[in-house]
């Protein structure tokens, strides 16, 4: 379980510009935020240091992750 403080952040980072990405985003921190593990919240933290226009791409399954450790992140956004 996330603390107060690490919540607050990932909710923050989640905040995009663009706005497909903002509501995949929402919808996923809504139904799994809180229970995600510490693994899974670094492994967000990587995918959201990428710019708009990559993430959706990978979220819309128009490109694959190069770490295949994301990957079953990437699916759980995919489906959100």
């Amino acid at each position: 379980m996330l603390d107060q403080e690490r919540w607050n952040r990932i909710v923050w980072r989640c905040r995009r510009g663009m706005l497909e990405n903002d509501l995949v985003l929402t919808r996923f921190l809504a139904a799994r935020g809180r229970a995600m593990t510490e693994d899974e919240v670094a492994l967000l933290d990587r995918l959201l240091d990428l710019p708009d226009s990559e993430l959706w791409d990978l979220i819309a399954g128009r490109r694959e992750p190069q770490d295949p450790a994301v990957g079953p992140l990437l699916s759980a956004l995919r489906r959100a």
